[in-house]
Formats: C-alpha cells, structure tokens, sequence
C-alpha cells in the first residue's frame, strides 16, 4: 500500500504562498468523512501518483489518524501541467467499489512485426470492481496472439487478478489488426506551355466584318459606291 503524509491545512493561508513553501493543497471526503482540507508534500504526491495512479488504494497519514482513499481528482496548471490540488475520495475497505483502470499493451505482434496490418487499441482502461486491497494499478492486454489481418482481442481475453471483476461487456473488442493500406501518389501530368503557344501563334488573325464593326450594310450605300464608278 501507498502512504503519504499530511496534515490539516489552514484554510486562511492562502494557496499561493502554500505551494511556494513545496506544498499542495488538497480535501478528502466520501465515506461518511466530514470534507477535511489537508496539504501535502508536491514531491511525495507526484511520486505516489506516478506509482499509484487513480484505481490504487493510498493511505493518508495524519499523525495517529489514518484514512485509505484513491486519488480521485487532480487540477493541472494550463501551462507548466504540475498538480495545483487533489481530491482525495474516502473508501471503505471491506466494501468493493468501482474503479477505471488503464489497460497496458504488452507482446509482439507478427501481423504488425510483418507488416501485414496496423495494430488498433479500441479500448485503453476498463471498469473493475473489487476490494480495495484488491484493486490494480493496470491490466496488461497480450497482443503477441495477433497474427493475422482482422484478429482481435476481447476483453473475455484480459487476465484478471484473484477478487477482480470486469464491469465491461466481455465480447467488447480491446485491440485488432487492420489492414495496411498504402497510399498511392497522385501522378500530375505535365503540360506542354510550348505546344498550346505554337498552336496560338499558327491561327491567322482575319479581319473583322462591317457588321462586326458596327457599320450597317444597306442598298444605298451600295448605290453610292456604283455612283462613284460611273463618275469616273
């Protein structure tokens, strides 16, 4: 089991100046406890949740008072992602409950190893229940049996530990193989400038039409014209 050490927090001490002296706030509840502002060493928290995670049992100890509870909540800072405050929920540990727990992708697989297909990870945590001491901080998924297109790993194929039920429907699919498909590159047919320029230089320009001009044709400037002719 995790421990970590705490005590009660001064909610008059303000936030800011608690983290600069190395410290993090944090509340614990559930269980019939009375909601209980702590802080606790940023150092120590981040170790155990690295180790713990959200589905592990830690044990908060204040002097001679000790609560089990899971991490049940952590705020992140938008820009630096160090936790700023934890929420701690209070179990019971002769009751079973409910947690999600990360499934982690062990083994080799031949179609990937091959390259016949890709590997697919439908799911990436599960809900289990049991008893606290019983919880585990993941569940591996074996994926060496994928060797060919379309295999599949279902969550009925996910070792359990001893006192651990899986919540999930057991025909759900964990992780397939998908056929690789390759991109074809798009070939781009390269024009000939020379040729549509050769081809508009060899049109003869010919010249546009009284009509097209504007000039009305009509009998009497025809007569006109023949008037002149005989004139001369």
């Amino acid at each position: 089991m995790f421990v970590i050490k705490a005590k009660k927090r001064n909610e008059s001490v303000n936030v800011d100046t608690l983290r600069k002296t190395g410290e993090i706030p944090a509340v614990f509840y559930g269980a019939g406890k009375t909601s209980t502002s702590i802080s606790l060493s940023i150092i120590d928290f981040k170790k155990i949740w690295r180790e713990a995670g959200e589905s592990s049992t830690v044990k908060i100890s204040m002097g001679d008072n000790n609560i089990d509870v899971l991490i049940h909540e952590v705020q992140v800072h938008p820009v630096t992602e160090e936790p700023i405050h934890v929420d701690f929920l209070v179990i019971d540990m002769n009751k079973k409950i409910k947690v999600n727990v990360p499934l982690e992708f062990i083994g080799v697989s031949n179609a990937v190893k091959n390259g016949l297909g890709n590997l697919v990870k439908v799911l990436h945590e599960v809900e289990i229940e049991a008893l606290p001491k019983d919880l585990p901080h993941n569940l591996e998924v074996d994926i060496s049996k994928l060797e060919t297109v379309d295999d599949q790993v279902f969550v009925s194929d996910i070792k359990l530990p001893t006192g651990v039920v899986v919540i999930e429907n057991e025909h759900d699919v964990v992780a397939s193989i998908v056929l690789q498909v390759e991109e074809k590159e798009e070939v781009v047919v390269p024009v000939d400038l020379s040729a549509i320029e050769v081809e508009k230089k060899g049109k003869k320009e010919e010249a546009p039409t009284l009509e097209e001009v504007g000039v009305p044709i009509s009998d009497d400037s025809q007569s006109v014209g023949k008037g002149k002719e005989e004139k001369k």
